[in-house]
């Protein structure tokens, strides 16, 4: 087939930038400099505003264009009910050929350090069988459509994919956020619903990036739980895969918003802003602020611990992190890797949070091996991960 042009629709900054937001998935940041009035007489109260809840969806997010795209190619979704009352939104792709053509072009300077990628995708022509399912779980200020390249790579590869937008976030409902604590307890909810409507066949696997990945984990040790020396559900976890979680939500917490704080502004107001707030935002503050985010939400986030989670999940667990990770460091994939023998870790140099994700060109092939080989947590040996491909 000779090479043509991408579509238009895959190429314009909004939708760059969407992809930009899915790689910065735990940047809970956002949202504070905007809020200016409120962030320059109260930073601590602000900051705490945005740990408990994003506080709507970025300004930025392209959602019309993305529900074009997935208007385009057949589907199903839904809102199913969790035990705290969460209505949850999901969405369904079948496996079949979609004539995906993804292309990640790489990082371009300015201000918002913008990634571009472009992307197409048609309808298949025939029904696949599913060889498994595998759920997607989304970043802080994200959606499920925000994974749409990684629904699709995926579902080419016989896969079932379907994607859950975590309480606060997409069409879901509101709820107290427990990054990832509480947000697994809604995924396994959902997903047994899901299995008696018969949407979950076969080996189920999960995928999740930053604060999806961390739900992803508790998620793997929900699913886990026995009693008796006999699993409490029987839904068939097989691999898991966590891009860039953080270790402790305290901890990435405190290493992340003064990295913001030295991002390049977007505009004179938000340099002034920030200016302020590098004065203002020291260790007393964060302490605060998260002291304010416990009040709120009833939960200690220095003890939402990830690596113990981790290290109790029988499901083999694949954990990979870009080198040069700004905004969730390194040291927290290599912490987790620490804590969980059984886990296996791929550290990528030369990508950071930002790009980590985008990069189906050398992780798909990964992770499509990973789930292959992992069809079961029996507790067994993990298998070593494929090397990923070079830049």
């Amino acid at each position: 087939m000779s090479a043509v042009p991408l579509p238009t629709l895959a190429r314009p900054r909004g939708l760059a930038t969407r992809l930009l937001l899915l790689a910065c998935a735990c940047l809970l940041l956002a949202g504070f400099t905007h809020s200016r009035t409120r962030a320059l007489a109260d930073p601590a109260g602000a900051l705490g505003e945005r740990l408990v809840a994003p506080g709507g969806v970025s300004p930025l997010l392209p959602e019309a264009r993305i529900d074009a795209l997935l208007a385009t190619i057949p589907t199903r979704s839904g809102h199913l009910p969790t035990p705290d009352g969460v209505s949850v939104f999901w969405h369904a792709l079948d496996p079949g050929d979609y004539r995906m053509r993804y292309a990640w072009q790489g990082a371009h300077g300015g201000q918002r350090q913008r990634m571009d990628y472009a992307l197409s995708l048609q309808a298949p022509a025939y029904p696949v069988a599913p060889r498994g399912t595998v759920v997607l779980l989304h970043g802080w200020m994200m959606d499920g459509g925000s994974l749409l390249p990684w629904s699709v790579e995926l579902a080419e590869r016989g896969y079932r994919t379907i994607t859950v937008d975590l309480r606060n976030h997409g069409r879901s409902g509101s709820g107290p956020s427990g990054y990832g604590t509480r947000e697994a307890g809604d995924v396994v909810a959902v997903l047994r619903q899901l299995r008696a409507q018969g949407e979950v066949t076969g080996p189920l696997h999960v995928m999740g990036v930053s604060y999806g990945a961390a739900t992803a984990i508790f998620t793997a040790r929900e699913l886990g739980t026995q009693v008796g020396g006999q699993p409490v559900d029987d839904l068939q976890l097989g691999g898991v895969v966590a891009m860039e979680s953080f270790d402790n939500a305290g901890r990435a917490i405190r290493d992340m918003v003064p990295h913001m704080l030295q991002r390049a502004p977007d505009s004179l107001g938000e340099r002034l802003s920030q200016q302020w707030l590098r004065w203002r935002v020291d260790t007393h503050t964060l302490d605060a602020a998260i002291a304010e985010a416990d009040r709120r939400l009833g939960l200690d986030l220095d003890q939402v611990d990830v690596g113990a989670a981790l290290a109790q999940a029988p499901a083999c667990v694949l954990l990979v992190h870009g080198r040069d990770d700004a905004h969730v460091p390194v040291a927290h994939g290599r912490a987790l890797a620490a804590a969980a023998p059984r886990a296996r870790y791929l550290e990528l140099a030369g990508e950071d949070h930002l790009s980590l994700p985008m990069r189906l060109d050398r992780l798909a092939p990964v992770v499509e091996d990973w789930f292959a080989r992992t069809p079961g947590s029996d507790g067994g040996a993990c298998p070593q991960p494929l090397a990923p491909l070079q830049a």
